[in-house]
């Protein structure tokens, strides 16, 4: 069979190359003006010294860095320069992101390369169960791409993760970060009743920003998508974040946990905004931690969270093992019904390029996994 070409990635917007599992489109650029109607903070502006952190460096973190080199593999916090790295790696929490490294979607805070995907591992499962036999995880956290090609959006491949994880190795916990799903009701249940011990999906940001920010996602299919999950299952820890600094006011933070409150959400992470490229949404500010401080004291005593994890370093998996362990899960809320889940997610595919997809041959793909907090 003759090479496939690549179509030309653009010029112009974000488009990382050597991704392994698809074809890499531009995102594009993004620009939107503070609400302030200040000056965004510049790309290359100096850091605030909370934002500062020790390099990694300890026995555990070497070790596995070791065995990722060896097993050659991926890891998305080394590419994205996770500032909680040698913490998480450390205290034995590892986050695999599976079915692939390009998304569909383009979220214009994101550094995943968005694209084409070409390739689908079933094998997938067996080896991150692999992997955390071998790493000795008490708690392992698998997230994704977007898949929205497929009818179920990948809710197989991740129900399979946890049945085997949780077969090969009964005392480690699991967390999923999983996308909408694009409201597939079905998709959802199939992995709800694996059971992980926590199930989260991220709205990442408030409603006014949400069309420009998260194309193809919706605001209240993401809300109502993890009410859904308590109506299945009441029992079921859910878990949500919010990133801080990409445009939006102090009231809409505090509707957007409104909100999730009324979809039942037990845990809730704010973290600050740390801007991937000139090519994303630029950075509106940095977050005092004493800010970080009042809205977890917000979050718990005020509207009732189980637990919030807030801070300028705080990623979704952050301080996951804990959380597990150590939080009762909420019943459901007034919100449980899965809204918005016939809105068109913003993905085509054109003749040309499902034609490429199905030319295209490759050896098996590197297994991609990520170490650390997203």
């Amino acid at each position: 069979m003759s090479a496939i070409t690549t179509p030309d990635v653009p010029a112009r917007g974000y488009a990382p190359q050597g991704k392994d599992n698809g074809i890499v489109k531009s995102k594009g650029t993004v620009t939107l003006p503070p609400p302030t109607g200040g000056e965004a903070v510049p790309h290359r502006a100096r850091k605030p010294e909370w934002l500062k952190v020790r390099a990694p460096g300890s026995p555990n973190y070497l070790r596995l860095k070791e065995l990722m080199r060896s097993q050659g593999l991926h890891t998305v916090c080394e590419e994205a320069h996770c500032p909680n790295i040698g913490e998480c790696w450390e205290s034995g929490t590892a986050t695999f992101m599976i079915l692939g490294d390009v998304c569909t979607r383009a979220c214009k805070y994101c550094a995943v390369a968005h694209g084409l995907p070409t390739e689908l591992d079933w094998d997938e499962p067996r080896r991150v169960a692999d992997s955390v036999v071998t790493m000795g995880l008490e708690h392992a956290v698998i997230t994704s791409v977007n898949r929205d090609e497929l009818k179920d959006g990948g809710a197989a491949i991740y129900a399979e993760c946890i049945r085997q994880i949780h077969e090969r190795v009964p005392g480690c916990s699991v967390e999923v970060l999983i996308p909408d799903l694009k409201g597939n009701e079905d998709a959802l249940r199939v992995v709800v009743e694996a059971r992980p011990e926590i199930l989260a999906h991220n709205i990442d940001t408030v409603e006014r920003l949400a069309k420009a920010l998260r194309p193809g996602a919706r605001y209240w299919r993401s809300i109502s998508f993890l009410g859904a999950v308590k109506r299945m299952n009441p029992a079921q820890l859910t878990k949500s974040a919010i990133i801080l600094g990409m445009g939006e006011t102090e009231d809409e933070i505090y509707q957007a946990m409104k909100d999730l409150r009324e979809a039942s959400v037990d845990i809730l992470t704010l973290g600050q905004y740390l801007r991937p490229s000139e090519h994303h949404v630029p950075l509106d500010r940095w977050v005092h931690p004493d800010e970080f401080r009042r809205w977890k004291e917000i979050g718990e005593r005020e509207l009732g969270f189980g637990h919030v994890e807030s801070g300028p370093l705080v990623r979704s998996s952050y301080h996951a093992k804990e959380q597990a362990r150590t939080i009762d899960a909420g019943g459901p809320g007034s919100i449980t019904q899965i809204v918005d889940a016939d809105v068109d997610s913003d993905v085509q595919i054109d003749a040309s390029e499902a034609a490429l997809r199905a030319a295209m041959v490759r050896p098996p793909a590197p297994r991609l996994v990520q170490i650390g907090g997203l």
